[in-house]
């Protein structure tokens, strides 16, 4: 039996994080996406999961940063309004983990993305739906995805590093 899993955005949130200076991170998340995984009965092994994120909803805290990365210098959100990643695979690791492989699509560009996903439990919540929740990780080079901006430092190095984290606390409701 098919079972659809749809995101809990109230409990749940997608981000990033990249260094700057070289030396912190400035984190941001996305406030409007959806997703859903699919699975057979409730095994995750068999799990396809599909997310787009609307990239207008980026965040950062930063009025002139989050204008600055909409802008076309980065994600181009005029031009390219979501991001999406869609999955081929999703297996269990002996440690009880997964692995999510598919592909991220960024500004119109596709590339292949590995993520580990840790889930961290199913519960009845008060009102009678079943939930289940993943801590989800990776990480993606962003001038593969044309998102090639940066700035050169007095001091040697640059604004902004290549690669960037991806974390995302994420709730599903069984459907």
């Amino acid at each position: 039996m098919t079972t659809t899993w749809n995101i809990d955005a109230s409990h749940s949130e997608v981000g990033f994080k990249i260094r700057h200076l070289m030396i912190s991170n400035v984190k941001g998340h996305f406030t409007n996406y959806s997703a859903t995984v699919t699975t057979e009965d409730d095994q995750f092994e068999t799990a396809a999961i599909q997310f787009e994120a609307e990239v207008k909803t980026l965040t950062t805290g930063s009025e002139q940063r989050d204008a600055h990365l909409l802008a076309e210098d980065f994600f181009d959100a005029g031009a390219h309004p979501t991001i999406k990643f869609v999955s081929s695979s999703f297996t269990k690791n002996s440690d009880g983990s997964y692995t999510a492989n598919g592909d991220l699509t960024i500004k119109g560009i596709t590339k292949p993305l590995q993520l580990k996903a840790v889930n961290t439990g199913i519960a009845k919540d008060p009102w009678g739906q079943t939930k289940t929740a993943f801590e989800i990780e990776g990480k993606i080079n962003r001038t593969e995805f044309g998102l090639v901006w940066n700035a050169p430092l007095e001091t040697g190095g640059v604004l902004l590093s290549e690669e960037v984290m991806i974390h995302a606390d994420v709730q599903f409701v069984k459907a």
